[in-house]
């Protein structure tokens, strides 16, 4: 709440349009502690009044009683943090709740009224075989959720997991399987009616994840609390992830942020590699508003993914087709000024 107030001048005077509660595990949260918070930005800003407000839940957090008193709240939309409906997978990946709760949350949270929800899905870990990814997606589908965030199992350095099978305790991940269960991926959601908006999103029409959408289009952001980080289109912002040094900082009314000013060359990129990811695709006319002379440029870098059909153009506009949605990185890394 302190930050908040420390940053109200961010948006000068901008409507909200979305608020994300994020990270870490923000369903621990009093429904009293999040109307708190929601209460300091509409006292301090104009939020729309048909603001789309998530809360990201694991499903263990989600019983009736919590639901019941998130009703109370202004929360209107869930992201509920499932990733397998397998008891030893979650085992696996270290999640604290089982597979009858992931399912249960889902259908408690719609019970309760809570119809705007999003699910998570990994795949591409060595337990998870074809059979099961396809169990996993058809489990989704039959709980009826407008919206699915799916993700290829990454291993971050300096984690458990990347020590074990550094030691070979671990099969490492395996870029063939995830390419293939990727592709499975984008099939089952097309047979079933979702529309693949970004690399690793899917939704039936109209329920697009408008913050994320927001993030993808450029549209500017304001991150609270240790770690987090803004966007303001000029200038990328980021608070110190100590807790107690963010702590001593809001103790004496100062924003404990680190500011870059992006160079033309970085808002060139920062604009190829979100908009690439998405169903709107990247925009050659405002390539060259940002600096002219880049469309031309970087359609002499784009011919080899246009021959290899990984990317097509139609009326000014560069999307990746699906073959490319597999190298989406690469194109971007491979276009970037």
């Amino acid at each position: 709440m302190k930050e908040i107030q420390l940053q109200k001048d961010y948006f000068n005077s901008e409507t909200i349009e979305t608020i994300y509660f994020g990270g870490g595990t923000p369903s621990l949260l009093s429904s009293d502690e999040i109307s708190l918070l929601i209460g300091t930005i509409t006292g301090l800003h104009t939020v729309s009044s048909d603001a789309e407000i998530t809360l990201e839940a694991n499903p263990d957090d989600l019983h009736k009683e919590k639901l019941q008193s998130l009703r109370q709240t202004e929360i209107n939309r869930f992201s509920i943090g499932i990733q397998s409906f397998f008891d030893d997978d979650l085992e696996w990946m270290n999640r604290v709740h089982r597979a009858n709760e992931a399912e249960a949350s889902v259908k408690r949270a719609q019970d309760a009224g809570f119809e705007n929800i999003t699910v998570d899905l990994i795949y591409g870990y060595p337990l998870l075989n074809d059979q099961k990814w396809k169990y996993n997606l058809d489990k989704v589908f039959e709980l009826g959720v407008p919206h699915v965030s799916s993700y290829s199992m990454t291993v971050e350095p300096k984690t458990a997991l990347a020590s074990f099978i550094k030691k070979k305790k671990q099969p490492a991940m395996d870029d063939q399987q995830s390419a293939e269960q990727f592709i499975l991926l984008m099939d089952a959601m097309q047979t079933h009616g979702f529309e693949h908006y970004e690399i690793s999103n899917f939704c039936k029409p109209g329920h697009y994840s408008r913050h994320n959408s927001n993030y993808w289009k450029g549209v500017k952001y304001l991150g609270i609390g240790p770690s987090a980080h803004s966007y303001n289109g000029e200038t990328r912002q980021w608070n110190i992830a100590n807790n107690a040094q963010y702590i001593q900082a809001m103790e004496t009314g100062h924003i404990p942020a680190e500011t870059e000013t992006l160079t033309e060359t970085d808002r060139l990129n920062e604009y190829i590699m979100t908009s690439l990811r998405t169903i709107w695709g990247l925009e050659l006319n405002k390539l060259n508003s940002i600096a002219p002379g880049a469309a031309s440029q970087l359609l002499i870098a784009a011919k080899r993914y246009f021959d290899n059909y990984w990317i097509e153009q139609k009326d000014g506009v560069i999307y990746l087709t699906q073959m490319g949605k597999l190298y989406a990185d690469s194109i971007a890394s491979g276009l970037f000024f």
